[in-house]
């Protein structure tokens, strides 16, 4: 049950530094599992959807062309947050009330975006829930907000947004790589007394059909290798990541930090992943550009690789300053609970695989940069002896014809 898996990974994480209690608390006593069928939940849920739509977004600019006076630039409140860095902090668009399409039919969503100067837009539809619900309809409502059936409300209000902060894009080009991501927030688990229930009391069973969406009850091992990444500071707050969804369960209604780094994370892996696909169609192109710049003449030496060597030089060049500049727009400067869900869910979002493979890929043009600046250098050199060659002879022959 999950009090007994907690506290086992709770002492395994502390001492891989992963766990987020402070070093002085004292674990719990294990407290009487419930059932979570049976219990009533002060919840909501957020589904974002980010898009890369250029080189760079001026946020100042943009709030200006959105009309918002006095833009939201919101950054983690607590505390401890002073040990988190973020040079150019976001701006955040209130869009409004919508309404979506799910498998639960129309569903009313408060739509917002959240900027990044490193041409990320974050669109979010917040499904706020009036009343108390019930642990399985929360389950149910989770499925329903999977981007499968919210992507075509997301597309077009992607659209509207860039309608209105269109100008402030530098460099505009949409990708069609996209990032998904699911929170769902508990503010209150009550029993169906109205008692309130602790997080620890909650079984993995119950977990995973909430944060892992799968409804047939998992083996022990499944749970131990799909529920690792728990973090709590308090008694009554608990962060549960996977790969597309994150439960959330905070009493104070007003701290929305996790999810706030949550965002942050996402939206530095959807820039790895643009630019490990942007260099993946380059590597395809480069052999036969160097193989038709090979077969091309041209009258000047060594010049035939010019423009594919420009155009490989801007390439490295961008595509490293704009990964260096989503990675540095967050950065952590102590090893508090927030930094660790935040390098937990790097972990889980494989940031460091596809950060190495976009280094692989960038090593590998830049040598085919060198290589073929080697090979024209040395075509010029060729090329310069040749002439040096043919002046000699040609003095010498005017020498002769001059006696």
């Amino acid at each position: 049950m999950y009090p007994t898996d907690r506290t086992v990974a709770s002492e395994e994480a502390g001492r891989r530094g992963v766990e987020s209690a402070p070093a002085t608390a004292t674990t719990p006593p294990v407290a009487e599992p419930v059932v979570a069928a049976d219990l009533r939940l002060d919840a909501s849920a957020v589904a974002y959807r980010l898009y890369d739509v250029g080189y760079e977004i001026h946020l100042e600019q943009a709030s200006r062309l959105f009309g918002a006076s006095d833009p939201d630039r919101a950054r983690p409140v607590r505390g401890e947050a002073r040990a988190i860095a973020i040079p150019n902090l976001p701006v955040t668009l209130r869009l409004g009330p919508h309404s979506v399409t799910t498998p639960r039919g129309p569903l009313d969503v408060e739509a917002s975006a959240r900027l990044f100067d490193f041409g990320v837009v974050s669109l979010r539809f917040e499904v706020r829930l009036a009343e108390a619900i019930g642990w399985q309809e929360y389950c149910a409502l989770g499925s329903a907000l999977d981007v499968v059936h919210l992507a075509p409300a997301f597309d077009t209000l992607l659209d509207k947004v860039m309608q209105r902060i269109g100008p402030a894009v530098d460099r505009p080009l949409p990708s069609p790589v996209t990032e998904d991501y699911l929170v769902l927030r508990i503010d209150g688990l009550r029993d169906a007394t109205g008692g309130a229930i602790a997080p620890r009391q909650l079984r993995d069973q119950d977990l995973a059909a909430l944060v892992l969406d799968e409804q047939r009850e998992l083996s022990a091992v499944a749970r131990r290798e799909l529920l690792p990444h728990a973090f709590s500071y308090y008694a009554d707050d608990l962060v549960l990541l996977s790969w597309d969804r994150a439960l959330v369960i905070e009493p104070d209604v007003s701290n929305t930090d996790v999810e706030y780094v949550l965002e942050f994370a996402n939206a530095q892996l959807l820039e790895l992943r643009l630019f490990d696909d942007i260099l993946d169609r380059e590597l395809r192109r480069v052999g036969a550009r160097v193989a038709a710049a090979r077969a091309r003449s041209s009258l000047l030496f060594g010049r035939r690789f010019a423009s594919l060597l420009a155009e490989l030089q801007s390439l490295v060049a961008d595509t490293t300053e704009l990964v260096e500049r989503a990675e540095n727009a967050f950065r952590l400067t102590d090893d508090v609970y927030l930094a660790r869900v935040y390098s937990a869910a790097l972990e889980i979002f494989r940031g460091r695989t596809w950060r190495a493979g976009i280094d692989r890929k960038l090593r590998f043009l830049s040598d085919t940069y060198s290589m073929l600046n080697a090979e024209s250098q040395a075509a010029r050199a060729e090329a310069l002896e040749v002439v040096i060659t043919l002046l000699i002879v040609a003095e010498l022959l005017l020498g002769i014809f001059r006696h």
